[in-house]
């Protein structure tokens, strides 16, 4: 397994403990995390975009949260609570599957790896956002939360094709079987819809732009334009 950090002060002061630990007082512990055959590498200095998909998910935050607060003035634990649900937003968004059982829409998120298990959110009404400043502060949250969930979930569908792409040249072949990202506005917060590919329908030329997927709310059209596979690792760690 492979682990890849920018060089943050904060990675690479600890990496500097944790290697000054191993080098002093155990051995045995240095000798079973190599047996279990991790690897931790840095991004070259000064080289953001070879961070690739953090670097770009990063740069999405940066321009949609810019552009929602912009919206209304918050107080200090206003903003506090606003960040910390966007926080949940991130760590919320699918990563890769959990398998290859057709029947299992479940994926790896950020959240896996903070807490064992994805994040739970309950739904709440939709907040129109065309007065915000007359709101209390609850509904002014709710309305900012909603409005950055709506801006990224799009764009982070945007952000895989993209990379998809660059990995796998212009075909747009789509795996049956494979577990897929379909972008709706209609979801809430924290909820990625998610499904497998069941069938595809090729158009007058040969080439499929459409395709069934599986959901958990029954089988759903969508055009290519609309979903995106999840990335899978192959047997060398890299991503497919």
């Amino acid at each position: 397994m492979s682990v890849t950090s920018d060089n943050s002060t904060t990675f690479i002061g600890a990496s500097n403990e944790i290697a000054s630990f191993f080098s002093k007082y155990s051995d045995d512990i240095k000798s079973d995390l190599s047996n279990r055959d991790i690897e931790f590498r840095r991004i070259p200095q000064y080289t953001p975009h070879f961070g690739g998909l953090w670097e770009s998910a990063v740069k999405s935050v940066k321009f949609h949260l810019k552009r929602i607060l912009n919206l209304t003035h918050l107080t200090y634990e206003e903003m506090t609570t606003c960040l910390v649900q966007i926080e949940a937003i991130l760590n919320s968004r699918p990563l890769t599957p959990l398998s290859s059982d057709p029947s299992d829409l479940t994926c790896l998120t950020p959240a896996h790896f903070l807490i064992g298990r994805s994040l739970l959110s309950v739904p709440r009404p939709m907040v129109s956002d065309t007065n915000i400043a007359a709101m209390d502060r609850y509904q002014r949250i709710e309305a900012l939360k909603q409005h950055f969930w709506r801006r990224f979930s799009a764009e982070y569908v945007s952000l895989l094709q993209q990379r998809m792409k660059w990995q796998r040249g212009s075909s747009t072949s789509l795996q049956l079987g494979s577990l897929v990202l379909v972008k709706d506005r209609a979801q809430p917060p924290l909820l990625w819809l998610l499904g497998r590919v069941e069938k595809v329908h090729p158009g007058q030329d040969g080439v499929a732009r459409v395709a069934e997927i599986k959901t958990k709310k029954g089988v759903i059209t969508r055009a290519f334009n609309n979903i995106c596979p999840l990335p899978i690792s192959n047997s060398r760690g890299q991503d497919v």
